[in-house]
């Protein structure tokens, strides 16, 4: 097709993306799970609009909605990076070829210590401790990574063990479950929940710590846990820790010292 003769209908994404209301939605969601009252908050607009164009967005792929476990009758919404990226590709594409980009992510910042983030889970036997042996192994060592639970557990769950043996060649197998006490007097950069539970007993941390939460269901609790949710769960939280590698990169972990 020549240049210039292209569909001049602009591609979904661009359509979605570029109301000021979804774009605004879509970089709050871009930092953290959150609940619609959350975003009615931060983007001062009426619940009715919000939700409106929350569903907008998750008709078009890139949103979506889960049950929260610490209330069933709320939701928190996410948004899917990694298919924003796969859309941004497509729409490059759209507009001339040479546009066509491959997502990567920068490698973390070098500085005097790396950022040091905090997972955290309930139990502290799959989530959480998923979490910090990934980012530890895609920032290979570039970032520190810990993890804790506000009721953790006695062992690790063994699919989580064989889920990172498997599917990343990471042993995990002499690890054991950590309290939030453990790890209290710790400075932390950046504070992860991955519990919806754990979002609300997850005590603040001394300095000005960043709280981010993922909302990713306990493949454990489930009525009939089995191995594919292990491997969904480890999925969901290895793209998510993929994606919080260039926002690790563009923070100075000196910043708190100077």
């Amino acid at each position: 097709m020549p240049l210039g003769s292209q569909d001049t209908v602009p591609p979904a994404f661009v359509q979605l993306a570029a109301h000021p209301v979804r774009w605004r939605l879509m970089t709050e969601l871009a930092g953290s799970d959150l609940r619609v009252r959350e975003l009615v908050t931060r983007l001062a607009e009426p619940q009715n609009l919000v939700s409106y164009h929350l569903r907008l967005l998750r008709d078009g792929g890139l949103v979506r909605a889960t049950r929260s476990s610490a209330d069933r009758r709320d939701s928190y919404y996410h948004l899917d990076l990694g298919r924003c990226a796969d859309e941004l590709a497509g729409s490059g594409t759209a507009l001339h070829p040479a546009l066509r980009t491959t997502p990567s992510a920068p490698p973390v910042r070098p500085g005097t210590r790396p950022p040091s983030i905090l997972f955290v889970c309930t139990g502290n036997s799959a989530r959480s401790p998923v979490a910090e042996a990934l980012l530890s192994h895609r920032s290979a060592g570039a970032a520190r990574a810990t993890s804790a639970g506000s009721r953790p557990k006695e062992h690790l769950h063994p699919a989580a063990v064989r889920v990172l043996r498997e599917r990343f060649g990471i042993d995990v197998s002499d690890r054991r479950p950590r309290h939030l006490d453990d790890v209290a007097a710790e400075s932390f950069d950046l504070v992860v929940t991955l519990c919806d539970k754990a979002r609300e007993d997850c005590p603040e941390f001394p300095g000005h710590v960043r709280r981010v939460h993922w909302s990713i269901p306990d493949p454990a609790g489930l009525d009939a846990p089995d191995h594919a949710a292990f491997e969904r769960a480890a999925d969901d939280i290895d793209g998510r820790v993929r994606h919080l590698l260039p926002v690790l990169a563009t923070t100075d972990p000196r910043e708190d010292e100077r």
